[in-house]
């Protein structure tokens, strides 16, 4: 071990830094104070490394920004802003102060991108690097999955599945290297959210919206049942989408299945709404009954699971 505590919270503090008013104490007392709306959305996410990340396929600014990504997702997925975040870490002590400030960084930079602050957190060591954050946001009224309603159409931000394919690409032997198998590595460390289009669904009032973190045909479903409606997607929707040839082909030179990604793959964030007047890629529409049609694959789906 090349530092102590002190020296990673002063680090850590440096980088965090803030001028926001609305941060009355941040980081350095026993806790942080801050200024909050009258409704806030709060949500906590945990990245196990061998489990969420692998530090041989990524750096250390890639896994701060995607475990910040999966917390800020999840707060726009419920109609909120993100406002602060609260980081707990374990190291095992063979960590470089480098690679520690640059999870530091990764995490300030996606925070900044959606004007969220980090504010506070604890410091641990343990026998393999955890990183739990907690999110904190504002909501004027919620979005929740159990707002769909008949007539509306299903949007996705996105193509789901790059995430999926680039996992797949670092946990093989493969090779192959082109644009589109760089964009799904690149996909899979660091995810690209819409936050914008999450925002524009906010304005547009959204009747109901989910974060794509597990897999489609999984949140489809659970939308589905807690909406007591039923989802009918239409596959051709997603071959127009500009991207799915790259996919497709990509797919051809690893022997794998396009839609395997899209319906069942997860870790994309992509967010999925469901509306009226959305702008954005609309891949089916909200009927009266129950289920989930249009997602079929020619295996059962290999989803994401914590528990196998």
């Amino acid at each position: 071990m090349n530092f102590d505590e002190a020296q990673v919270i002063a680090a850590v503090a440096a980088i965090f830094k803030t001028t926001n008013k609305a941060v009355l104490v941040g980081i350095g007392d026993d806790g942080a104070v801050v200024e909050t709306s009258k409704k806030s959305v709060v949500t906590t996410d945990m990245a196990i490394e061998g489990t969420h990340f692998n530090t041989e396929w990524s750096g250390a600014f890639e896994i701060g920004r995607k475990i910040t990504a999966a917390n800020c997702a999840d707060i726009f997925a419920m109609g909120g802003t993100p406002q602060y975040l609260v980081v707990a870490l374990a190291l095992t002590g063979d960590e470089s102060m480098e690679w520690i400030e640059e999870l530091a960084g990764g995490i300030a930079h996606e925070a900044k991108s959606v004007g969220a602050v980090a504010v506070g957190g604890d410091l641990a060591r343990g026998q393999t690097k955890v990183i739990s954050m907690s999110a904190f946001g504002s909501v004027k009224e919620p979005i929740l999955r159990s707002g769909a309603k008949p007539g509306d159409r299903i949007y996705c931000s996105s193509l789901p599945g790059w995430s999926a394919a680039g996992y797949l690409l670092l946990n093989s032997a493969s090779t192959l290297e082109s644009d589109a198998s760089q964009y799904a590595r690149d996909e899979f460390c660091a995810p690209t959210l819409d936050y914008g289009v999450a925002q524009d669904w906010i304005h547009a009032k959204a009747n109901s919206m989910c974060d794509v973190s597990d897999a489609l045909i999984i949140q489809a479903q659970q939308m589905s049942n807690d909406s007591s409606v039923k989802f009918t997607f239409d596959k051709d929707k997603f071959a127009s989408h500009p991207e799915f040839n790259q996919m497709a082909e990509l797919a051809d030179a690893l022997d794998g299945d396009p839609w395997q990604w899209i319906f069942s793959g997860g870790e994309d964030h992509v967010f999925l709404a469901t509306g009226k007047d959305l702008d954005g890629f609309v891949v089916g529409r909200v009927e009266a009954g129950s289920g989930v049609e249009g997602l079929e694959m020619k295996k059962a789906p290999d989803t994401w699971r914590h528990f196998n």
